[in-house]
C-alpha cells in the first residue's frame, strides 16, 4: 500500500521540485521510503510513497527497474495472486531479487504487456515507464479499489493517488466543475469519471492506458477497458443452492487465504453484520494464531452495536479491542474531513471509520474489511424498492399514493418520494437518492439556478447476456458506481489518513463474477431474505442466532449533532452572505429547507448536510 504521483510535461513546464512537493504531501500513504524517477530530458517524472508490506528491505523501494533495465514501475496497491505468478515467471527462468509483489508485476509486464493486468487479482493503481521507447501505461484495478486521478492537456499528464497532487501542482490552472455538482446533491458522492475540477479525471476501473510519446507529439487519450463487470455477465444464472454455496465457499476461503499474506500484523474491522464477521471467522479458521479484532462504540445508545462485535469476536475467540468513543472524539475530526477527501463527499460514516483505522494502527498495519457484501449479495432495502417499483400496477397509482403519502407520518412521507421518479430510465438512482435522503431530480430543478443536468447516462446498463431484472439493475449500479466512488473512496481515504491499509477481500474479481450470475432467488430468497447464501455460509461457522436483528450499518447520529453540537456548521455554510456568494444553489430553497428540519422533518437532515459540506469545501478552496 503506497501512494503514488507522476507526470509528462512535454513542454518542460513541471519540475522536479513540483513533483517532490507534491508527493509530500501524501506522506501518509507511504511514511516508510519515498523515491523518485526522472527522465533525462525531465519530460517524465515518477514519484513514490512507500507503506511497506510485502519485503520489508529496501530493495522493495520504489521505483523499482526491471531486471534489463527497461522499465521502471511505481505500485499503489496489492497483488495477492503474486506467488503464483511469480512461479509462471520463474519456469520461463526469470530470477527475482526481492520477495515484494511489485517486482513479479514489473517482470510480468516487461514480458506480456498490458494483458497481464487482467491476469492480477488485487488491488492495484500503478504507472509503468518504458525508457527505451518512452512510453508511459496508467492501469487500475478491475473494479476500482485503489484511487488514481489524471489531469490531461495534450502537452501535460498529471497523474496521483489522491487530487491534491494534481492541485498541489495546477492549483492556478484548475477551475471549479460545477458540472459535477448537481451529482453531488443527487448522490452524496461524484462519480466517476467527473471530480469537482475541469480537466480532472476519477481514471476508469479495470482500464489502462498507454501514452507512446515515441510516436506522437501531444499526449492523445486511448484508454483501454481490460475488465468489465457488465461483460461477466452470462446467459444463464446458477440457481443450484448446494452447488452454488459450495463454490462461494471455496472462493471466499481462498481469497481470505490469500489476503492474509504480508509481512506486517493483520486483523480485521469486526462490526458483529454479516459481512465483517464472515471474513473474521474464515481468518481464524485459517490461522494458528489469534486474529485481531477491532470495534468502535460511540457513546449514544441508538449506534452503539459493540455488544454484537463483542459477541462475535468472543465466539470466534479472537483477540478483541473495543473502543468507547466519546461523540467529542467524533466531533473533534470535523476539520480533517476535507483536506482527507479533496473534494465534497457527503458520507457521514466518514468519521467512525477514521476513528477505528486510528485505533487498529496501533496493533496492526493491515487489516480486513467486509465491503461488497450489500452489493454483491443484495444487501440493501434499494433493492425491495426497486422490486416494488418494477410492479407494472406502479405507473397507474404512483401519483396517487405519493399525494396520500404527504399527509402521513415522517417515515411514509419519505416512502412516498419513491413514487415520485421524474422517468422510468431514472429510476435507478432516484431510488438510492431517496433511500439516502438526498436531493432528487425534481428538488435539484429548484435548488440550482443555473447549472444544468441530466442524469440519464448515469442510469444506462448496457445490454448485457441476459435480461436483468430490476433488482439487478440496481445492484450493479451499486456496485459500479456507488461501491467504488463512495465506500471504497471512504475506506481508502480514511484507513490510508493513519496509513492503514485495508483489504476487501470480498471483490475478489472471482467472487464478483460469480455473484453477478448466482441467481437473485440465492441472494433475496422467498421468504424475504437478503443476502441469503452469503448468510448460509457463515452459518456454517456461526449460530444464526448471533445475527437475528435489523441491519443498522456504520453511522454517527449525524441528524441530532446538525442541532445541537454542529448546529455551527449549518449556520455557518447556509448563511444567505456564503450562499450568495458561490451562487451554486438557491439561498431561498436553502432557508425553507433548513425551517423545515428544525422544525421536525429530521429525514431532512442528509440534504442539508450536502449544502453544508458543499459551501465548506468552496470556502476552502477558493480557485
Amino acid at each position: 500500500m503506497c501512494g503514488i504521483t507522476g507526470y509528462i510535461s512535454l513542454d518542460n513546464t513541471i519540475t522536479q521540485s513540483d513533483l517532490k512537493k507534491a508527493t509530500s504531501l501524501i506522506q501518509y500513504r507511504g511514511p516508510d521510503a519515498e523515491g523518485f524517477y526522472f527522465s533525462e530530458d525531465n519530460k517524465v517524472g515518477l514519484g513514490h510513497r512507500r507503506l511497506s508490506i510485502l519485503d520489508l528491505s529496501v530493495t522493495a523501494n520504489q521505483p523499482m527497474f526491471s531486471a534489463d533495465g527497461r522499465y521502471c514501475i511505481i505500485f499503489n496497491g496489492e497483488v495477492y495472486n503474486f506467488n503464483e505468478l511469480k512461479e509462471r515467471l520463474k519456469n520461463k527462468g526469470i530470477t527475482l531479487k526481492t520477495t515484494s509483489d511489485t517486482e513479479v508485476i514489473l517482470e510480468l509486464f516487461a514480458e506480456q504487456g498490458c494483458a497481464c493486468f487482467e491476469k492480477m487479482n488485487g488491488m492495484f493503481s500503478l504507472a509503468i515507464y518504458d525508457i527505451i521507447q518512452n512510453k508511459l501505461t496508467l492501469a487500475r484495478d478491475h473494479i476500482g479499489i485503489k484511487p488514481l486521478f489524471y489531469y490531461h492537456t495534450e502537452k501535460e499528464l498529471i497523474f496521483g493517488s489522491e487530487l491534491k497532487v494534481i492541485k498541489a501542482i495546477k492549483n492556478k490552472s484548475l477551475s471549479i466543475n460545477k458540472n459535477s455538482i448537481p451529482y453531488f446533491l443527487h448522490l452524496g458522492y461524484i462519480p466517476e469519471p467527473l471530480t469537482i475540477y475541469n480537466d480532472v479525471f476519477k481514471f476508469s476501473a479495470g482500464s489502462y492506458w498507454q501514452i507512446d510519446l515515441q510516436q506522437h507529439s501531444s499526449i492523445q487519450k486511448n484508454i483501454t477497458t481490460y475488465w468489465d463487470p457488465v461483460d461477466k455477465i452470462t446467459a444463464a444464472s446458477l440457481m443450484n443452492e448446494i452447488t452454488a454455496k459450495k463454490e462461494l465457499k471455496d472462493l471466499l476461503i481462498n481469497s481470505v487465504e490469500k489476503q492474509l499474506i504480508s509481512d506486517v500484523p493483520v486483523g480485521t474491522f469486526l462490526s458483529g453484520g454479516v459481512d465483517s464477521s464472515l471474513i473474521t471467522v474464515i481468518a481464524a479458521s485459517i490461522t494458528s494464531h489469534k486474529i485481531k479484532t477491532f470495534n468502535i462504540a460511540i457513546d449514544d445508545g441508538k449506534y452503539n452495536e459493540s455488544e454484537y462485535a463483542r459477541a462475535v469476536a468472543k465466539k470466534i475467540g479472537t483477540e478483541h479491542y473495543e473502543f468507547n468513543v466519546k461523540e467529542k472524539e467524533v466531533l473533534e475530526l470535523i476539520d480533517r474531513l476535507l483536506p482527507t477527501y479533496d473534494e465534497p463527499y457527503g458520507d457521514p460514516s466518514a468519521f467512525p471509520t477514521m476513528i477505528v483505522s486510528q485505533q487498529a494502527k496501533k496493533n496492526v498495519t493491515v487489516t480486513l474489511s467486509g465491503d461488497g457484501g450489500d452489493e454483491l449479495f443484495m444487501g440493501y432495502g434499494f433493492y425491495q424498492w426497486a422490486k416494488r417499483i418494477s410492479n407494472s400496477a406502479i405507473p397507474l397509482i404512483r401519483w396517487p399514493l405519493y399525494g396520500m403519502s404527504k399527509l402521513m407520518s415522517q417515515r411514509l412521507q419519505r416512502a412516498g418520494q419513491m413514487f415520485a421518479y421524474p422517468n422510468k430510465h431514472n429510476i435507478i438512482t432516484h431510488i438510492f437518492s431517496t433511500e439516502q435522503y438526498y436531493f432528487s431530480e425534481q428538488e435539484l430543478a429548484n435548488l440550482l439556478p443555473s447549472i444544468p443536468f441530466n442524469f440519464y447516462s448515469l442510469n444506462d446498463i448496457p445490454p448485457t447476456a441476459r435480461n436483468l431484472t430490476a433488482v439487478e439493475n440496481q445492484a450493479l449500479w451499486d456496485l459500479t458506481s456507488y461501491l467504488k466512488d463512495d465506500l471504497l473512496v471512504k475506506i481508502d481515504r480514511a484507513s490510508m489518513q493513519s496509513s492503514l491499509e485495508t483489504r476487501v477481500p470480498l471483490l475478489d474479481y472471482r467472487i464478483i463474477e460469480f455473484s453477478l450470475n448466482l441467481h437473485q432467488n440465492l441472494k433475496i430468497n422467498k421468504n424475504g431474505t437478503m443476502k441469503y447464501l452469503l448468510k448460509e455460509v457463515l452459518y456454517d461457522y456461526l449460530p444464526q442466532e448471533l445475527f437475528n436483528r435489523p441491519k443498522t450499518g456504520f453511522r454517527i447520529p449525524l441528524d441530532k449533532w446538525m442541532r445541537t453540537d454542529l448546529r455551527y456548521l449549518v449556520d455557518k455554510y447556509t448563511s444567505k452572505e456564503i450562499i450568495e456568494k458561490h451562487s451554486l444553489v438557491r439561498y431561498e430553497i436553502v432557508e425553507r429547507l433548513k425551517k423545515e428540519y428544525y422544525a421536525g422533518k429530521n429525514y431532512l437532515y442528509n440534504r442539508l448536510w450536502l449544502i453544508v459540506i458543499l459551501h465548506w469545501w468552496s470556502e476552502s478552496n477558493e480557485l
